[in-house]
């Protein structure tokens, strides 16, 4: 059966290409470069849209965003096999190499981490202290719920950390990886988003402090997060689900083999080791507050918090969220996993826990942990270059300017559906609002409420398309950090996620017109809760048949 999905599959993406081939590329006069006669137009979404598909389809992330590039440079080089030979190694497969070598080097930094903390048995330990402490699988779900929204700084170090942590406790009551990493995805991006302490903060606060708001940037992300329904919205989904004890979609198929199976869908060798049988809980524990402690340091460092850096122009000694606004994470977590890194090894070899040939052993094992990410991390942004390439960002803004005409009061629900289906083409919550808030900020008055629910409509957009797509770097870090299949963790996540969706576009709507937060969250929360008990019985009556 699956060889004949796939077969089919393969030979839409084949007869879809010879159609394509017929649309001639545009050539510019007096020998100038050759411009993709596709630019700027739908045609520009299409290889994510492709990638994606064929991933849903054929259940596999490797060769789908492959064969996406492969769109993507066939467009943007008119179909020529050479052009298309550089284009995809040079500005794809290098490009994303070198624009996220420092992301990289964190995840590697991060599973040696990792490898550490198992290798001396803090994680079995707290394995078994779990399980004579949170003894349900409710208190399990909801334990691994409350540390993602503790851990607000960044969602890369929240997916990678909250699964490393929780696994061993999560595993103990038979929760499903699937459900781990829809745990962990759900409170990586939309915590973020409604933190005025994070990289998610300080991103969208750079790109509105030049724009005509009349409120600075950091002013306009907190007056926006009242209207963040989707981010919001997912956390009171999260917690009605878990103690309401029932699933739905795909989700529940994994849920049920297991509890019943004990088929945790966890991928080959990504069991929790015994380790060390000297190991204490606080093996775990005081590694995790390390790295946490040191990230957080690293990103404010390079941000300038201790003055001027190499990284920055300006020093901005003392000023936290100011630091925040200015660094860097691709630096400042590396800067901090590394010194992490040093001071755990020297922790566990003077905890005598483990020798000091036994710590380095875990070195290549925490790169070899780390080797699916980093793939289809490499392959996700060599296919969102191609999609840059294209000029999808202009075909979005001409699209949203032409929207902009009449709507006006239904314009929030309209943005938000704008950044959903660009964030889940692209795959980037950070180039969405970075394309659409300057557009949206065109589009109101400055200084009105409708300038914020819009902005809220952008970055609730942004974060529920992020959490949807497969090729979203958030949704590959919950991947990892759940250690389980990046293909099902999509399948499985993407009705929850779309539920909210759902809710969060119907209190779009009712704010253009009331625009009072604390009636519209009302409003959502009922319709979230509601919709579940409503999802329940339909669920019960499915199963009674």
């Amino acid at each position: 059966m699956k060889t004949r999905t796939t077969r089919r599959a393969l030979t839409a993406f084949l007869a879809m290409t010879a159609c394509l081939a017929l649309a001639a590329p545009a050539f510019a006069a007096d020998g100038e470069a050759a411009v993709s006669g596709m630019y700027a137009t739908f045609w520009a979404l299409v290889p994510p849209i492709v990638a994606i598909v064929l991933a849903l389809i054929t259940k596999e992330a490797y060769s789908s965003l492959f064969i996406g590039i492969l769109v993507g440079a066939l467009f943007q080089c008119g179909f020529a096999p050479v052009d298309t030979l550089n284009t995809m190694i040079n500005d794809g497969f290098v490009s994303a190499i070198e624009g996220n070598a420092g992301i990289f080097l964190f995840l590697v930094l991060l599973g040696v981490i990792v490898a550490l903390v198992n290798a001396s048995g803090g994680s079995a330990a707290f394995g078994r202290w779990a399980e004579k402490n949170i003894r349900t699988r409710v208190g399990a779900m909801l334990a691994t719920f409350v540390l993602g929204v503790l851990i607000f700084i960044d969602d890369y170090f929240n997916c990678l950390t909250v699964g490393s942590v929780m696994r061993p406790v999560t595993d103990g009551h038979k929760i499903s990886r699937s459900k781990l990493a829809y745990l962990i995805d759900a409170t990586a991006a939309p915590v973020c988003m409604i933190a005025p302490v994070s990289s998610w903060a300080a991103a969208v606060s750079g790109v509105a402090d030049d724009l005509n708001t009349g409120v600075s940037g950091i002013q306009l992300f907190i007056q926006a997060i009242p209207y963040n329904f989707y981010s919001l919205l997912t956390l009171v989904f999260i917690i009605a689900l878990t103690v309401m004890k029932f699933d739905y979609g795909p989700m529940k198929l994994h849920e049920m083999n297991a509890q019943r199976r004990g088929d945790l869908g966890a991928l080959p060798g990504s069991a929790t080791e015994e380790g060390s049988a000297r190991g204490r809980v606080m093996d775990l524990i005081i590694p995790v507050v390390i790295l946490f402690v040191l990230c957080t340091v690293g990103m404010i460092y390079v941000g300038g918090f201790f003055g001027t850096t190499p990284w920055t122009d300006d020093s901005l000694s003392g000023d936290f969220i100011g630091a925040f606004g200015n660094t860097d994470a691709f630096v400042g977590l590396p800067w901090g996993g590394l010194v992490a890194l040093v001071l755990i090894v020297i922790y566990v070899v003077a905890r005598r826990v483990l020798s000091f040939k036994e710590a380095m052993a875990c070195v290549p094992k925490g790169f070899i942990a780390m080797v699916p990410p980093i793939t289809i991390l490499t392959l996700a942004v060599s296919l969102k270059n191609m999609t840059n390439m294209l000029g999808a960002d202009v075909f979005v803004k001409t699209a949203m300017v032409g929207a902009s005409r009449g709507l006006y009061s239904l314009l929030p629900a309209v943005i938000f559906i704008v950044a959903c289906l660009l964030a889940f083409a692209s795959g980037t919550s950070w180039g969405t609002f970075g394309i659409l808030i300057p557009i949206v900020v065109s589009v109101f008055e400055p200084g009105s409420t409708l300038l914020t629910i819009g902005i809220s409509a952008c970055l609730a957009g942004a974060v529920c398309g992020d959490h949807c797509s497969p090729i979203s770097d958030t949704t590959i870090m919950a991947s990892a950090g759940a250690q389980c299949d990046h293909v099902t963790h999509v399948a499985t996540q993407l009705p929850y996620a779309v539920t909210v969706a759902g809710v969060s576009f119907a209190c779009f709507l009712l704010a253009g017109f009331v625009q009072n937060a604390a009636i519209c969250l009302a409003v959502g929360a009922l319709l979230t809760v509601g919709t579940l008990f409503v999802l329940r019985m339909m669920t019960n009556k499915e199963s009674a048949k």
